[in-house]
């Protein structure tokens, strides 16, 4: 009963501190809005609220892929209860970031989306990103994971290609310093390796067993 309690708070703690930049960023924009601060979100305050946004989709995308490795290593697998919930709120941040878009920068023009879409190669990544990262949220769901077997697993697997989507995505848009982008890629180079590094880990582990076994019947 306690553990289950335990693990009750840490989810809360989690959503509050995955809700924390979106309410900061509410504030800000509220603060412009009202005039109280009009500098709250820079010069540009379209182009900061759809940054954020969309930079913190990128960030928990990151943090759900590290779950895994991080379980591996602490041997931890209550972390794995997480996941989900990580995952979730980073395909909220994005399609938050898709509607500011939307609505803050096309300015309801919807016709002009597929125009952008074909025309700009980082809306294009970004919007095949989102595109992608839609069905994985969709069954993340226990009842999608008995319905789709080792199908689900097959399609989850995306995620890493929809982080490295995202990644391309980030740095196609800050153009000059991709420093921070390099950064984010970095981090998706080194969990994307630990997870084929611990795939082949896995696999020469088993093959070493069925041979023992072999020869131990022999």
């Amino acid at each position: 009963m306690r553990s289950a309690r335990g693990l009750v708070a840490a989810k809360a703690v989690v959503h509050a501190l995955a809700m924390a930049p979106l309410a900061l960023l509410g504030w800000e924009a509220w603060q412009v809005g009202s005039g109280a601060d009009i500098d709250a979100l820079g010069a540009d305050p379209v182009a900061a609220i759809e940054h954020e946004l969309g930079l913190w989709a990128l960030r928990l995308l990151l943090v759900t892929l590290a779950v895994s490795p991080l379980r591996q290593v602490l041997d931890q697998p209550v972390l794995m209860r997480f996941r989900r919930l990580l995952g979730l709120w980073a395909f909220a941040y994005a399609s938050l970031h898709f509607t500011a878009y939307l609505v803050l920068d096309l300015r309801g023009w919807w016709a002009q989306v597929l125009v952008e879409i074909v025309e700009r190669p980082y809306i294009t990544v970004g919007f095949a990103a989102w595109l992608l990262l839609l069905p994985l949220a969709l069954t993340s769901t226990r009842g999608w994971m008995r319905r789709l077997g080792r199908n689900w697993g097959r399609l989850h697997r995306l995620v890493y290609l929809v982080a490295a989507l995202a990644v391309l995505h980030f740095w196609w848009v800050v153009k000059s310093d991709v420093s921070e982008p390099l950064l984010y890629a970095a981090i998706l180079a080194v969990l994307l390796g630990w997870r084929l590094a611990w795939r082949w880990r896995s696999g020469a582990a088993a093959r070493s067993a069925r041979r023992s076994t072999r020869a131990e019947q022999q």
